[in-house]
């Protein structure tokens, strides 16, 4: 494992401190070089809007993890992971728990695939199609992340849903318009603002059980 900055390495471990998430210092090595291989990659396949590694840490490391208390289940499915956020992140964060992490775009998914190798996670796995054409054999718990309005992300993943599972979705500000459009769909939600360290934008968990 390479060599990190020592201000990332503080920077990380104050995050998840504030967080009260306790990770091996082997897994926040592994962490830190997911964002040397995004950094890397994003140069040349622009993946993130974040260039700065030490922004990436709170933006993308801190506020995917905030929401691992939140999550049941054994099998979850990140819709939309993008460069595997936050996907790769609770793999990394989780190992007992298995991980699919879902995109339409090759090249993102080229680029998880590529970091499920060299971070030698074993427990994900990278899919590269779009989330109505998904079909698999089993169901999960599904997270999105700046994914699509509830409503879309609903009618897209409900049925994806396991029983004992649930749909979290990350959002910003609250999102009152998009709840209130759920209003006559059978869901029960339940909505939890997130204190995400050195991060001064809001961010919301919506929490939806279909029934």
């Amino acid at each position: 494992m390479q060599s990190h900055s020592i201000n990332l390495v503080n920077t990380l471990s104050q995050g998840l401190d504030e967080l009260q998430i306790e990770l091996p210092a082997s897994t926040q090595l592994k962490i830190l070089s997911y964002l040397e291989l995004l950094a890397k990659w994003n140069s040349v396949y622009n993946l993130t809007a974040v260039r700065d590694k030490s922004e990436m840490i709170p933006k993308h490391v801190l506020d995917s993890l905030a929401i691992l208390p939140y999550i049941c289940g054994t099998r979850i499915l990140d819709v939309g992971t993008g460069a595997g956020l936050p996907g790769l992140l609770l793999a990394m964060a989780r190992p007992d728990l298995q991980f699919f992490l879902l995109d339409s775009s090759a090249k993102k998914i080229r680029f998880v695939k590529q970091a499920i190798i060299e971070l030698e996670l074993k427990n994900a796995f990278a899919i590269n199609t779009r989330t109505e054409q998904f079909n698999p054999e089993y169901k999960f718990t599904v997270i999105s992340r700046a994914y699509a309005s509830l409503s879309l992300f609903y009618r897209e993943a409900a049925r994806l849903c396991a029983l004992e599972g649930c749909l979290l979705a990350m959002k910003g500000v609250y999102p009152e318009k998009e709840i209130a459009q759920m209003a006559q769909l059978p869901v029960h939600l339940e909505s939890f603002r997130l204190q995400i360290p050195q991060l001064q934008a809001e961010r919301h968990l919506i929490v939806m059980r279909p029934f």
